[in-house]
């Protein structure tokens, strides 16, 4: 079966925003967790021949790597990330919601830091996990730079 990068939901049928509101809805961060991990249970995987040194994202605990496609007729960025970690794709499944299928100027715009302090989500992760979580969004912020231009 071809990976099909359009087929990824996220951003799209699940954003940001219903992220937010089915964390707010959890008691305790052991629920968010899980939450969060199931999330990136939903990621498919990228194929062996998508995990390069290119696509590769540095400054994460984690092995992780990015995948963007940009549609320049529907100025339509679509993204997928994969990691050896099921937290961190479920991290990653938080960033697509956000992110995956929107225009590159749309991505540049929309604040992160700020959603991220919306769900605290950095204050209840380790400094090295959120250090590689900004260094996912920063990829991805770049990509979408390049793509675009």
């Amino acid at each position: 079966m071809q990976f099909d990068i359009r087929s990824i939901k996220l951003g799209k049928d699940v954003t940001a925003e219903d992220i937010a509101e089915d964390l707010e809805f959890l008691d305790d961060w052991e629920e968010r967790y899980r939450y969060i991990i199931d999330l990136g249970k939903q990621l498919p995987e990228l194929p062996d021949d998508l995990k390069t040194e290119d696509r590769f994202v540095r400054g994460c605990q984690s092995q992780v790597w990015l995948e963007t496609e940009y549609d320049r007729d529907a100025d339509t960025l679509f993204l997928a990330v994969d990691s050896d970690a099921l937290i961190v794709k479920g991290l990653a499944a938080i960033v697509l919601s956000a992110l995956n299928q929107q225009s590159p100027q749309g991505v540049h715009d929309y604040d992160m830091d700020g959603f991220f302090d919306r769900i605290d989500l950095l204050g209840h992760l380790s400094p090295t996990r959120g250090n590689g979580l900004r260094a996912m969004v920063a990829k991805i912020k770049q990509q979408a730079a390049q793509l675009a231009a």
